[in-house]
């Protein structure tokens, strides 16, 4: 199967799933909107698929919504099953994806980071400076012609 078929299918597969949680999940058993599908991928043959699902919440509430989605997989699979037409449905795997978690530790740190403010004078002259270094760079100052000379 060519790369962008598999693509495709991926993409198919992640937004079926994610309409599943609607359908198989009851709203008691859990928060659906702390629930995100991130990725899909499907093995070439469709034999099998990891669902990669990123959780909102303590570690615990991961674990504990993972193992849901586990107990659930076969449910799953049939609501893919009926509303997807493909020569194989694929046996899916739920694994947590910790990326978003770790763009969200990223920025919260980059938030906290405390940047001097400089006085504006002090940036101009910086500016002013660094200028006057690079005026050499440039082929059409005065001061490059000259020195070709």
């Amino acid at each position: 199967m060519s790369v962008d078929r598999m693509k495709r299918v991926n993409v198919l597969l992640q937004r079926e799933i994610a309409a599943g949680m609607y359908r198989v999940l009851r709203p008691g058993e859990v928060d659906l909107a702390s629930i995100t599908v991130t990725e899909v991928l499907a093995s070439r043959d469709l034999r099998q698929a990891k669902v990669m699902v990123s959780v909102r919440g303590h570690q615990s509430k991961r674990k504990r919504v993972l193992s849901l989605l586990r107990s659930h997989r076969k449910d799953f699979q049939d609501y893919v099953n009926q509303s997807v037409v493909l020569k194989y449905t694929p046996r899916l795997f739920f694994s947590l994806d910790s990326s978003i978690a770790k763009g969200n530790d990223v920025l919260d740190t980059i938030s906290h980071i405390e940047i001097p403010e400089a006085e504006p004078e002090n940036v101009a002259k910086e500016i002013d400076n660094d200028y006057m270094d690079l005026e050499h760079l440039n082929p059409e100052s005065d001061s490059h012609q000259n020195r070709q000379k």
